[in-house]
């Protein structure tokens, strides 16, 4: 078995070898025409596919249900990502997310309907746990795209939205665990120095009391989706779905409550159109979940998209926007000591024949699928770097 040194090697080499042959092919447009057709005949399939991201099991056989009978491609992945966005324990989604610094929850969301070529967005909205219901709205009744903080709310509340705290005990408690790491000089007490136990909890457990105050940092390479460093969870977790319906219709939604313990109006790549969704009736739908910022700045999913529409498939697509995301990482903060980006970013596609595909930057994630042959699954996400 090769050391991890030669199969990073080789990883690397395969997919600088799969991504130089389509920029050839696109600048010849016999040789990317020969593409195309080649393309259309690696992994089409028949019948209604929906892709997710890992935690979108759920959401995708919900979705593949509503088209199988006969649901608009966009209503049914507003109606499978509603599982996730009202589920508490997903602590990367509508109900029960993690909040901002201020211990506030503030959810993004955007839609894309490829039949009528429009979009709609919601960001930095507050007591609304479905945002990816209200951004479809946006795009339905406006002539806007996207809305955001006091306004998004405004016009969720005309409609009908149902406020409520969506900050859920679980995540308080977190938010509270995080406060007290930030800073070894304030007033705010880690766990092992707190004087009192907790409502109802009895005594004090042993080696409680003053200790050695901590502050850990996570590596960002782990906050994909949701990790917990020294009892505080991190994540830039999202759910991002796209739809492709037996007729060869298309559509994509992402939603989430972003980056946590982030900056209060911090706006990541889920709400923008290009960036964290982007969805081409003609071609195909993709979507990315991880570091926002760095696929807000190489425009992922639409480069994802115009790769399909050069002829890629979609696995080979969303390496592609990978490697231009890793080309483009320079701050020594964010980059491992052998110059690779420290950060995870996941990418999704599917194409309007139906061949689907998925991606990561770094290795061991997974991704939802229904369709294609089978029922809801997970299947594994090809990847640039090993860990």
């Amino acid at each position: 078995m090769p050391n991890p040194h030669d199969r990073r090697t080789f990883i690397a080499a395969a997919t600088a070898a799969a991504l130089t042959g389509p920029a050839i092919a696109a600048a010849q447009q016999p040789g990317r025409e020969r593409r195309r057709a080649e393309a259309r005949r690696t992994g089409a399939a028949d019948g209604p596919v929906v892709i997710a991201s890992g935690n979108g099991v759920a959401a995708v056989g919900r979705a593949h249900d509503l088209l199988t009978a006969g649901a608009d491609p966009l209503d049914a992945i507003v109606a499978g990502v509603k599982i996730v966005e009202d589920d508490p324990e997903d602590m990367t989604v509508g109900l029960g997310g993690l909040p901002n610094e201020e211990g506030v929850v503030e959810l993004d969301s955007c839609v894309m309907h490829g039949p009528s070529a429009r979009a709609g967005a919601v960001a930095s909205l507050r007591n609304i746990k479905n945002p990816a219901a209200v951004a479809r709205e946006v795009a339905r009744r406006t002539d806007h795209v996207l809305l955001v903080g006091e306004g998004a709310l405004r016009f969720a509340r005309r409609l009908g939205f149902k406020e409520e705290n969506l900050l859920t005990d679980k995540a308080r408690e977190a938010w509270l665990r995080w406060r007290s790491r930030l800073n070894r000089d304030d007033d705010w007490l880690q766990e092992d120095e707190f004087d009192l136990p907790a409502v109802g909890r009895g005594a004090m457990a042993p080696g409680h009391g003053p200790g050695p105050r901590r502050h850990a940092r996570p590596l960002l390479a782990l906050r994909d989706h949701l990790e917990t460093i020294d009892g505080v969870p991190y994540t830039t977790g999202t759910i991002h779905c796209s739809a492709r319906t037996a007729g060869g219709d298309l559509a994509g939604c992402t939603t989430t409550s972003g980056l946590s313990w982030k900056i209060p109006g911090r706006v990541g790549d889920s709400p923008i159109i290009g960036a964290g969704n982007f969805t081409d009736n003609a071609v195909g739908s993709a979507g990315a979940t991880g570091r926002g910022e760095a696929v807000i700045q190489v425009c992922g999913a639409h480069t994802i998209v115009m790769r399909m529409d050069a002829g890629d498939h979609p696995t080979d697509a969303c390496l592609y926007a990978l490697k231009t995301i890793a080309d483009r990482t320079k701050p020594a903060r964010l980059l491992t000591d052998d110059g690779r980006p420290n950060f995870q970013v996941v990418f999704y596609a599917v194409r309007k024949d139906g061949a689907y595909g998925s991606a990561s930057m770094w290795s061991g994630r997974t991704f939802a699928v229904a369709g294609a042959g089978s029922g809801a699954r997970h299947e594994a996400c090809a990847f640039l770097y090993e860990r």
